[in-house]
């Protein structure tokens, strides 16, 4: 698998206000070790859209990843121009900060939001241009990751296409296993 997507859920979609959250720091943890697996298995480019939430915290665990894999790669394909638009300062700076360290960077649409169909457009568009999806998701917790999962399911209904999860055990597994390991210690180590 050459090129893999990643997405799931916006920070307030998981109770997040603050980048001092303790989640962050363990979807992180999460993320960097199934991106590090798929990185051995070959895997050299990581797509986004560029979201606020597991979409950013996935492209911090691209830029740990290349000291370790030099030719791991991150494409941001934003939905449409100016995504950025409307959100606080501190998000838009963070935002271009991640920008900057992308390989590639391009709007799907080359316009700016006009209509909910650039969005169903951007979720269609990286299912087909990669060859399978890294999610945060889990079923009792319907969130914006929904639309996307149904555009890798509907190319999974006709393609090989697989859909990998990272869900809620998922995490609560690599947070006890966080707290065992570093004997009870601060998430921020």
């Amino acid at each position: 698998m050459k090129t893999l997507a990643v997405t799931g859920y916006r920070p307030w979609e998981l109770g997040i206000f603050s980048e001092k959250h303790p989640g962050i720091r363990i979807i992180q943890h999460v993320l960097y070790n199934r991106m590090r697996a798929f990185a051995e298995e070959g895997t050299e480019w990581f797509v986004t859209s560029g979201q606020p939430g597991v979409e950013w915290w996935a492209a911090e665990a691209v830029h740990k990843l290349k000291a370790e894999f030099p030719d791991v790669k991150l494409s941001v394909l934003m939905p449409f121009l100016e995504q950025e638009a409307r959100w606080p300062e501190a998000m838009k700076e963070k935002y271009f900060e991640m920008l900057a360290r992308a390989d590639h960077v391009a709007a799907i649409t080359r316009r700016p939001y006009e209509s909910p169909a650039q969005l169903r457009l951007k979720n269609d568009f990286i299912v087909q241009k990669t060859d399978g999806l890294l999610i945060v998701y889990d079923e009792d917790l319907p969130g914006s990751p929904v639309y996307f999962l149904r555009a890798a399911e509907r190319r999974a209904a006709g393609d090989d296409y697989p859909v990998f999860y990272i869900n809620r055990y998922d995490l609560e597994d690599a947070e006890r296993e966080w707290f065992e390991t570093r004997g009870g210690g601060d998430l921020e180590t």
